[in-house]
């Protein structure tokens, strides 16, 4: 299966998301805030997916998306995120080529496995 990353600032989501991810057989790793998942893309640049929260404390996941899409321009990017309607909009603006996929919180652990999975099909 495909190696994701993720990046989630709260804890408990981002455990409910590895577990579901691992469980689906794909090799996950987890970071706390897009800082730290910076570091992890710059010394482990073989990820097929970020999974990142738009909103999280230091580097959020817009920047993070743009700092990965720099190094390792073929990884694919999800959003994950509480605030869609500013969320799209703001990506909107960002992406000239069109917003990258977003998943609303709250999802069911279905739902975002096989968006997932439709994605890195794509």
């Amino acid at each position: 299966m495909a190696k994701i990353l993720i990046a989630e600032d709260d804890v408990s989501m981002r455990q409910f998301l590895k577990m579901a991810l691992e469980k689906a057989g794909h090799e996950v790793k987890a970071a706390e805030d897009g800082l730290a998942a910076l570091r992890i893309i710059e010394t482990h640049p073989s990820f097929d997916l970020l999974l990142a929260d738009i909103v999280m404390p230091g580097m959020d996941g817009i920047e993070l998306s743009r700092k990965t899409g720099e190094l390792h321009p073929e990884t694919k990017i999800m959003f994950i995120t509480g605030f869609t309607a500013v969320a799209m909009e703001q990506l909107a603006q960002d992406q000239p080529n069109g917003a990258p996929a977003v998943v609303s919180k709250p999802f069911h652990l279905k739902q975002i496995v096989e968006q997932i999975d439709q994605l890195l099909a794509a």
